[in-house]
């Protein structure tokens, strides 16, 4: 026998929740050479987001190539299929409402549009941390940079592997001209000012 459903549940929208939450999910893509900055930045708006009320989360490296991205390597292929998977799993978050910030060399452009088409366009603000290839490399944090010039890492972007400039970025940030915190107002700027358009 066919059981009546009495209380009909239909799905909770992104409205539903960005109203809860009181901000709009949106999709904030750093993009640079390794050493560039761009997890020190996004760490720093997660901070001041967070000061502010705001709800936020980052991808990066350390929480993607160590779980859902572990077994994909540096070929041309793993890496449009890493851009891939963190695109769907940050969309997922920005439907949720939160504010995403996601800190990738991703170094073509065919990788950034791939994020952008899965994302939406209205949701996904491009910003190129484009601090010089010397001081990343006189950086050189994990010294991935050294390691790339004795043929130690293959594909390395900058060294044996070339890095696209985006064309068109909503920010473009050189970490080597500029405090940190003044990058960081920048991001948080872009944010507050695109969320005036929804919330």
């Amino acid at each position: 026998m066919e059981t009546e459903n009495i209380y009909p549940i239909t799905m909770m929208t992104r409205e539903d929740k960005e109203q809860l939450l009181n901000q709009r999910g949106m999709m904030v893509w750093f993009t640079g050479l390794s050493g560039s900055g761009k997890s020190t930045i996004a760490l720093g708006v997660e901070r001041e987001l967070h000061r502010r009320g705001l709800l936020c989360r980052i991808l990066d490296g350390d929480n993607i190539r160590t779980g859902i991205n572990a077994g994909l390597g540096f070929s041309a292929e793993d890496r449009r299929e890493n851009i891939r998977r963190i695109a769907e799993v940050g969309k997922l978050f920005v439907d949720t409402g939160i504010i995403t910030l996601a800190a990738f060399v991703s170094p073509t452009n065919e990788y950034r549009q791939l994020a952008r088409n899965i994302i939406g366009a209205k949701d996904f603000f491009e910003v190129y941390v484009s601090t010089p290839l010397e001081e990343c490399e006189r950086r050189d944090v994990k010294g991935l940079y050294a390691r790339a010039r004795r043929g130690e890492v293959k594909n390395f972007t900058g060294i044996s592997s070339p890095f696209e400039a985006p064309e068109h970025p909503n920010l473009d940030i050189d970490t080597s001209r500029q405090p940190l915190e003044t990058s960081v107002n920048q991001v948080v700027e872009l944010i507050i000012d695109s969320s005036k358009e929804k919330v």
